[in-house]
């Protein structure tokens, strides 16, 4: 072998060498856990920066995740109420931050207000599990992971629903929508508009937010049925602008089909007001409580080194057919 070609074989087989050594390096890196201080036996705090506990949603979150973290002896929950205030809701991410939680729950009041905050939860080392609702950014860069249902696809099955069954012959439809400015809102929106797009008989010829508040969806839709008296059904984005629209209806002497969504279990919540006849239909809307936990056990006694950017819990649809054997479970 000449002396050239000597040369070239060993500058190959160190290449080769750093190469494999870099490899090796690199994974390691990979493989490091996505918390330092996880351990089997160890004693850690979660803090939920809750986006409203007025809502009967977000108690139903709270309660199925104080249930959870129960089950976990390890585990300590922190839960926050940020009372549909940003700012308040700020402050209380920023405690968590101060406190050092090891792992930090949050479910965004609003998206882009909440970004910042879940920013410095991220830079400190802590891992973010959004629920519910996201902040601005991708999951598993910008936070740790999502875990919820699928906004959009919950409602288009809701308009498709209306197309099919509510309203096979047409006619005039009115939404409410949830607060603009978190995700779930818009996602729901979309979703329902194009669901009914499938029965190009229907016409929806009103639209508004009303916050995911009944008081404000039943002016709302009061009003709605005073400029269009022939609107035969409303989608409300949550159970609770259901209700509303409901009292709506009943104040303008009106019998409107209405869909909700959340599927709230309980007296007050949508099962049962599909089960007596008040509504069509709701749609479930899971809390994600159980896989919240699962992923913080992951996180901190199993020591992940990656969990799933996005978890997406699966929804019921609640209709006359089996609104009644729903209820209680």
């Amino acid at each position: 072998m000449t002396r050239n070609a000597l040369r070239l074989s060993y500058v190959w087989r160190i290449g080769l060498l750093a190469s494999s050594s870099l490899a090796i390096v690199n994974a390691a890196q990979a493989a490091d856990p996505l918390v330092k201080a996880c351990a089997k036996n160890g004693e850690f705090v979660i803090g939920f920066s809750q986006a409203n506990n007025a809502e009967p949603y977000r108690q139903h979150v709270n309660d199925e995740l104080q249930a959870a973290a129960k089950a976990v002896p390890q585990f300590t929950l922190q839960i926050a109420d940020g009372a549909g205030n940003v700012n308040t809701q700020t402050s209380q991410v920023d405690n968590f931050i101060t406190q050092k939680v090891d792992l930090l729950l949050i479910s965004p009041f609003e998206a882009a207000p909440l970004t910042p905050a879940v920013k410095r939860a991220m830079d400190a080392g802590i891992p973010v599990i959004e629920l519910d609702r996201k902040t601005n950014g991708e999951a598993g860069k910008d936070y740790t992971s999502f875990i919820g249902g699928d906004n959009y696809k919950i409602a288009l099955a809701a308009g498709q629903y209306t197309s099919k069954t509510l309203l096979p012959d047409g006619g005039e439809a009115a939404v409410l929508e949830g607060l603009p400015s978190s995700t779930p809102a818009v996602e729901r929106l979309n979703g329902f508009k194009d669901g009914v797009k499938a029965n190009p008989k229907i016409q929806i010829v009103a639209e508004q937010a009303a916050d995911w508040l009944p008081d404000k969806a039943q002016t709302a839709f009061a009003a709605m049925l005073q400029a269009h008296p022939d609107i035969k059904m409303v989608y409300a984005s949550n159970d609770m602008m259901a209700a509303g629209a409901l009292l709506a209806a009943k104040g303008a002497g009106k019998t409107v089909k209405i869909i909700g969504t959340d599927g709230l279990p309980g007296p007050a919540g949508g099962i049962e007001a599909v089960a007596k006849g008040d509504w069509s239909a709701t749609f479930t809307y899971p809390t994600g409580a159980k896989e919240a936990i699962d992923m913080a056990k992951s996180v901190l006694l199993d020591c992940a080194s990656s969990v799933p950017a996005t978890v997406t819990v699966d929804t019921t649809a609640i209709t006359p057919d089996n609104a009644k054997q729903m209820m209680g479970k």
